[in-house]
């Protein structure tokens, strides 16, 4: 009883809080608001730092790799289960939502009526695909390149540094050797983060249920309903069957003992970045290698959203039967992975140009953004935590492809 107590502490003292949070919202509903500014505080410390982590982590762990063999193999690895797992996820979701109507035509003309009266959301200039997509990958500054709202640009950024690095060879160590230390410091600075975390988590939490939880109408309910139902089963078994094909039955033994910390995190804070430190922490106690770990689950926080990508298609598939069209399944899974690479890791809000993509690839009239909005606010709890847990189960798989059937039982680089 003292080992579980002293392996399962943390974890515990934050799902109790969690759920002191969400008693509170249920009770003082609106008024519970009060309380976002003590959770903000918490997301803020942790926005805060997760630029630099990004950026050294990322940087160390290529610039480790000296076998540009292993290098090239782990990257390429990372994308292809990416890719693979990111197809597998937008079929699901194309699946789940194709086989009955997310909006009966009463409720479609209660909520079209009510787009009508709520906000008028001006339009935006059009700007092609190829535009967006440069504006995403990079920045026109370097100092913006330290910004949340870059993330993806950042990403680039770091891989191509730590590339720079390791061509370097010996010159470069200095400057590895500095990024390494810096990587420590910011690890410590974490760890005094979390202490606070308990307390900002579960007023985070309460603020959310308080002002979300009783807001929802029908149509919308149904859409959740529906959304976490199909999440709940996907993680379950896909990321079982993922820890299966990675390690057999020691893989997915290995996956459930160390997987709820993320999957608490991600419930409470909604966000794919705010759980980097503890994802990344999980999958290297799983025994996925430092370099594949420390690449993987920062990259996977942009690139790589299961609850995402099934997100996107549900948005698809709500407005098709809003406005009674008709579209093809390879037009839905071309649309969503192309929405979904452009979500920012932060919490409620990040989506939008992905909505945005959503409703301009998809043609419907851009005044219906604030129906994407709900929706994606309503699922954000349930996405998050596939978008994250799908990082730690795909690095499994990576870990699995590059190092061999005996990954676990390798010691950690």
């Amino acid at each position: 009883m003292k080992n579980f107590w002293k392996n399962y502490k943390s974890t515990i003292i934050l799902l109790a809080a969690i759920i002191v949070g969400a008693i509170l919202g249920i009770c003082l509903k609106e008024k519970a608001a009060v309380l976002s500014p003590l959770g903000d505080i918490f997301l803020n410390l942790m926005f805060v730092v997760i630029v630099p982590l990004i950026f050294v982590t990322i940087t160390t762990s290529i610039a480790k790799m000296k076998q540009p063999k292993r290098l090239g193999k782990v990257m390429v690895t990372i994308f292809v289960v990416f890719i693979i797992t990111s197809l597998i996820a937008v079929l699901i979701g194309i699946a789940s939502t194709y086989a009955f109507k997310l909006v009966e035509a009463e409720d479609g003309e209660q909520i079209k009526a009510a787009l009508e009266e709520g906000t008028e959301v001006e339009e935006e200039e059009e700007v092609s695909i190829l535009t967006r997509t440069v504006t995403v990958l990079t920045v026109k500054d370097f100092t913006d390149l330290f910004s949340k709202n870059n993330i993806i640009a950042l990403l680039v950024f770091s891989i191509l540094f730590g590339i720079a690095i390791n061509m370097s060879g010996e010159k470069a160590k200095p400057v590895q050797d500095f990024l390494e230390s810096l990587r420590d410091i910011i690890m410590n600075l974490l760890k005094i983060i979390m202490y606070y975390a308990p307390i900002g988590l579960g007023c985070y939490f309460a603020a959310l249920v308080g002002t979300y939880g009783a807001s929802i109408a029908v149509g919308y309910a149904k859409t959740f309903g529906i959304y976490t139902v199909v999440c709940i089963l996907f993680y379950v078994i896909m990321y079982s069957l993922y820890a299966f094909i990675a390690a057999g039955r020691k893989g997915v033994k290995a996956f459930w003992a160390n997987i709820l910390p993320a999957t608490i995190t991600a419930l409470a804070t909604c966000s794919s970045a705010a759980s980097i430190a503890v994802n990344a922490e999980g999958a290297k106690k799983i025994g996925v290698s430092e370099d594949i770990a420390e690449t993987m689950i920062p990259l996977g926080t942009s690139f790589h959203k299961d609850g995402s990508i099934i997100g996107s298609v549900f948005k698809i598939m709500f407005l098709v039967c809003l406005f009674g069209t008709s579209v093809g399944v390879g037009k839905v899974l071309l649309v969503a992975l192309l929405a979904t690479l452009l979500i920012t890791a932060v919490p409620i809000g990040g989506g939008t140009i992905s909505e945005m993509m959503i409703l301009t690839l998809m043609g419907f009239p851009v005044n219906a953004l604030p129906i994407l909005a709900i929706i994606a606010t309503i699922i954000d709890a349930p996405a998050t935590v596939l978008n994250v847990v799908g990082d730690t189960a795909s690095s499994m798989l990576a870990a699995r492809i590059v190092d061999g059937k005996d990954w676990m039982n390798k010691e950690n680089a």
